[in-house]
């Protein structure tokens, strides 16, 4: 790792937080008008997952800022093409599988020729498989795996089909993009079709790919950690380490962290101030997605319990946690059954949260069409009738 010149400031924990914040979209007025599009661009990628509780994370993403969003909006504003007929985003591998703005596409070149140099994942791909997908997508396009000849071969998980295999190597090799998701499916199409024709090119090398993902990380971020730029488009530590001094963002010291840091500029040039948000966030959401991060800048430890064995979870399947003045004051896992929101378990930071975490299960439960929240197992129990006073108030 390369040592970082002279830092350009320092930070307060206090104030590298409420950087963080207004970078993310939390602190300060939304901007409604750009909407869902506008915070694609704003944070450069949203993750998609195919776990849905109160609705899928990539929904999930766009309403932690902008409140009451309609979820068919939001479906609309990703994938819909704008009056020229040109996409507005694409799907591809960054932090995991993300919702990417179109305009970035030149920018994955990079890793779209490191797929095409090396054998991809473990699966064996069938002679003729991947012409026979390009063909027919060719003069059939847009299609789904299950469209192309199926996505399994009968086995549960990974026991892919030849038809499913080829058209992933595809996707990721450049030639093919997902241009949306359809029922969950992928809807997969020719790049040179779905891609405008002066995006559509390598012809960036890497360095200028890596330049502009660790600058647009940092500007998402707002103040990072090597680690923490790295993580964002799943780089690797020297990639960034290649390009950070060049790429436009400053070297800073930050209160209380153990490792040098980078800011976008135009994020020290004024005070972090506004509106604080009051949401619960996707486990996925890119504000808390590196888990050492979350705990540097909010002293919180979270962890997506969805995989561990129920009898183990400490705060639940979904766990979400609560963003309210700027800090994680709790968690919610989160269910519903007909016009009712249960709150499987809640989890609160102390009674100052109770309001809180009212006012995020009240708004929530509201976007997704019920009109009754039901919380269930409460930590500490003792904050139940407080918790059952607010909530009744705001649903009243």
């Amino acid at each position: 790792m390369t040592t970082p010149p002279r830092p350009t400031a320092e930070l307060s924990a206090d104030e590298a937080r409420r950087i963080a914040l207004r970078a993310q979209g939390f602190l300060g007025a939304p901007d409604r008008r750009a909407g869902v599009r506008g915070v694609l661009r704003h944070l450069g990628a949203v993750q998609l997952d195919t776990i849905s509780v109160l609705a899928r994370s990539h929904e999930l993403i766009p309403y932690a800022r902008l409140g009451s969003v309609g979820r068919q909006t939001v479906e609309d504003a990703y994938w819909t093409p704008g009056a020229d007929g040109a996409p507005h985003a694409f799907e591809y591998w960054s932090h995991a599988a993300c919702i990417l703005p179109v305009e970035e596409w030149p920018h994955f070149a990079f890793r779209r020729r490191a797929y095409r140099a090396r054998p991809h994942w473990y699966h064996d791909l069938p002679d003729g498989a991947y012409d026979q997908v390009i063909k027919q997508l060719r003069a059939e396009g847009p299609l789904t795996a299950t469209e192309l000849g199926g996505a399994k071969n009968g086995g549960e998980w990974w026991d892919w089909s030849g038809a499913k295999v080829a058209v992933e190597r595809a996707l990721m090799y450049g030639e093919v993009v997902c241009t949306e998701r359809r029922g969950w499916k992928r809807v997969y199409d020719l790049a040179e079709r779905a891609i405008p024709d002066d995006l559509l090119h390598d012809e960036l090398d890497d360095t200028e790919c890596l330049r502009r993902l660790v600058r647009l990380a940092g500007q998402s971020l707002g103040v990072g950690t090597r680690a923490d730029i790295a993580d964002y488009h799943r780089l690797k530590g020297e990639q960034v380490d290649a390009v950070i001094t060049d790429s436009g963002l400053v070297p800073v010291v930050v209160e209380g962290w153990s490792k040098p840091a980078w800011a976008d500029p135009a994020a020290l040039e004024t005070v972090p101030r506004g509106r604080h948000r009051t949401t619960l966030l996707s486990p996925f959401d890119s504000l808390i997605w590196e888990r050492a991060r979350t705990e540097r800048i909010f002293g919180f430890t979270h962890r997506l319990e969805a995989y561990v064995p129920k009898p183990k979870r400490v705060h639940g399947y979904f766990a979400m946690p609560v963003l309210a003045g700027g800090r994680l004051v709790g968690r919610v896992d989160p269910a519903r059954q007909g016009r009712t929101l249960i709150a499987r378990q809640v989890s609160l930071e102390g009674r100052k949260a109770v309001r809180a975490v009212a006012e995020a299960l009240i708004e929530a439960a509201s976007w997704v069409g019920c009109t009754d929240v039901r919380v269930e197992r409460l930590d500490p129990e003792e904050l139940r009738e407080p918790l059952s006073a607010e909530l009744a108030r705001g649903l009243a």
